[in-house]
């Protein structure tokens, strides 16, 4: 099982009582000038965990990669009050992860330290103990030298989390980080978010499980091309919202071009 809390303690050993905000002014993101998240505005307060919820393809991922700096809005502002990009730890979904690369577990986690030590920086001995434990407390201990690639998918993700306590960010947006994993693995991964919020820090998730989220995420933004509700999670998750928000998917259009708002 995951030793959540003394992993936590040992690597961070503080709790952040103050910390960023990430806002959205007016924010419409896509591709090829075609929107994907349409004119949204609000913010993740410093200390939330907030769970980004909606139908397939409405927009959760896009909105992560934005809030990351990854991809520029069409229109509007991504504001980071009290954090910088590289103060923000992004977990993508598995399937952008590349299995085939020949590289270590070890290597893999070490990367939680690029923002402090470079593209080519040496490990020191106390970043290699950080690995050790890390992967120790995800479950994995032993595995240092094995190939990413000969791991499962639920392992990958342990590893993956590893990579990102060792990173030790103030703000982690998770993508799907349940997605395909079983059930032990869920409930050991779950223990460490809940650990981060209890630190003090920003944690963003994009997850699917409604019951997973009435039961550990607080904050709950519902997503589906635009903004359908936004707040405590027992006011978002309602029968309303969730049908309000399979409609707006299925509306949407596509091949749309990014409206623009005029000011009276």
């Amino acid at each position: 099982a995951v030793a959540g809390g003394r992993l936590g303690a040992g690597l961070v050993g503080r709790r952040l009582m103050t910390g960023p905000r990430l806002c959205l002014d007016d924010v419409t993101l896509g591709y090829d000038r075609h929107p994907a998240v349409h004119h949204l505005s609000g913010c993740f307060d410093a200390g939330t965990l907030t769970a980004v919820v909606g139908p397939n393809g409405g927009g959760k991922s896009t909105l992560l990669k934005a809030l990351m700096g990854l991809l520029r809005p069409l229109s509007g502002r991504v504001l980071r009050h009290g954090v910088s990009p590289d103060d923000i730890a992004y977990l993508p979904q598995a399937a952008e992860i590349d299995c085939d690369f020949p590289i270590s577990v070890r290597d893999v986690v070490l990367m939680g330290h690029w923002r402090r030590n470079g593209a080519f920086g040496a490990a020191s001995p106390d970043d290699l103990e950080q690995v050790r434990r890390a992967l120790a407390g995800v479950g994995l201990a032993g595995f240092e030298d094995r190939p990413i690639g000969s791991l499962s998918i639920g392992q990958r993700q342990r590893v993956l989390f590893a990579r990102t306590w060792v990173a030790d960010c103030r703000v982690i947006l998770l993508d799907e980080p349940f997605a395909a994993v079983d059930a032990r693995t869920t409930a050991d991964l779950l223990t460490l978010i809940l650990d981060w919020h209890a630190q003090g820090r920003l944690v963003i998730a994009v997850l699917h499980d409604f019951q997973q989220v009435r039961t550990n995420f607080p904050r709950s933004l519902m997503l589906a091309r635009e903004m359908i509700a936004w707040g405590p999670t027992a006011e978002v998750l309602t029968a309303a919202t969730i049908e309000r928000g399979r409609a707006m998917s299925e509306a949407w259009d596509q091949d749309a071009a990014v409206c623009e708002r005029t000011t009276p």
